[in-house]
């Protein structure tokens, strides 16, 4: 009877081991952009995802879209209307995932979010600081919620949020060679302009979502001004107005710039906006950007003199692969320094190596 007992325990006690390691293998914790750790199902099966649709792609691999349940159709479809085209053609099943709405139009339902079940929430720091206290309510309902933040534009933040999503889907290994990636690219660059010295040009960046005969939101310390001043370019909007504001077009012609960056997407319900995107064709980029030089006064401004004039996908201002437009400014500014670098043949293998989608269309273009 005795050693009945102690196999019982013994028994037991493996028994205990057992559900213990299970339980500890059950969830993992990741630390998100935000500085918080997380605790995670691993490898969820079952993601809301807020933005970042191409980067979690890229991430995740062919498969990646199997474990969205719920997704900001919105962002993707609307926003960026003719890549949702193209991703929805390779993969239809994106357009069934459910759609919770938009956080920046304020239409984000948290009753679709939770009715989708998903295990973990992936979502942008931006829209993590408007959601306020859904955020709460997300948690509540047991759904944890992690935050990506692409839209920093710095290398810590990218390389955090690369890691985290990777942790999250199982794809560690894929992740870092993403991260080291997009570090070594940035280092590259900033490498390269120091070395080449010399006083930074002028650059004037403008969103073209509303075509030349309006004056559209210039960028300072974010977005395409991030990027202009890691290019090392002298971006004139600096210190004159909000983050998302237009300039005066008195002060643009005073300050002459050098090189001029419009962005162009492919929005929907903009008929004068600078087209952009998948299939979209150079003739009708150009044909779009062309007016832009024929404002009042802009014939007689430096970039325009010198041919200075450029277009640039506006959905590739905060990925993983937004070191190539990187590499394209600074390109302009620095064409000695960049001459042995093609940008559109490194964005063109991003996609041929990470995505499921071929990047044909227009994405970066000299007007000239």
């Amino acid at each position: 009877m005795f050693n009945r007992l102690i196999t019982g325990l013994m028994a037991l006690a493996v028994s205990m081991t057992i559900l213990f390691t299970t339980a500890q293998a059950e969830t993992i914790t990741v630390s998100d952009t935000m500085g918080r750790k997380v605790q995670v199902p691993a490898n969820a099966k079952r993601i809301l995802l807020g933005f970042y649709f191409e980067d979690f792609y890229a991430i995740g691999g062919p498969n990646a879209y199997d474990k969205v349940v719920a997704i900001s159709k919105p962002a993707w479809r609307n926003w960026r209307n003719s890549q949702w085209k193209t991703y929805v053609a390779a993969n239809p099943k994106i357009a069934k995932i459910a759609d919770v709405g938009e956080v920046d139009a304020g239409t984000f339902s948290i009753e679709t979010a939770i009715a989708a079940r998903p295990a973990v929430a992936i979502i942008a720091g931006w829209q993590f600081r408007a959601l306020g206290d859904t955020v709460a309510k997300l948690e509540a309902a047991g759904i944890p919620v992690v935050v990506a933040d692409y839209n920093a534009q710095t290398v810590e933040k990218h390389v955090i949020s690369t890691r985290m999503i990777g942790k999250i889907l199982g794809q560690e290994e894929r992740a870092q060679k993403l991260a080291d990636q997009y570090a070594t690219a940035v280092a590259d660059v900033e490498s390269r302009i120091k070395k080449a010295g010399g006083d930074p040009k002028r650059v004037y960046v403008e969103i073209g979502s509303k075509g030349a005969g309006e004056f559209g939101n210039t960028y300072t310390d974010h977005m395409w001004g991030r990027i202009v001043g890691l290019a090392g370019g002298n971006n004139i909007a600096l210190g004159q107005v909000g983050r998302s504001t237009p300039l005066n077009p008195e002060y643009i012609l005073a300050t002459n710039p050098q090189a001029i960056f419009i962005a162009g997407s492919y929005w929907t319900n903009r008929k004068n906006a600078v087209v952009m995107g998948f299939g979209v064709k150079p003739e009708l980029t150009r044909a779009r950007l062309m007016p832009y030089t024929k404002r009042p006064g802009w014939q007689s401004i430096d970039a325009v003199k010198s041919g200075e004039v450029h277009a640039l996908y506006h959905g590739g201002a905060r990925t993983l692969y937004d070191f190539t437009f990187l590499q394209y400014i600074a390109k302009v500014l620095y064409p000695k320094a960049f001459a042995d670098v093609d940008p559109l043949a490194n964005h063109r293998k991003f996609y041929e190596t990470w995505l499921p989608v071929k990047a044909e269309g227009v994405f970066m273009l000299k007007l000239k």
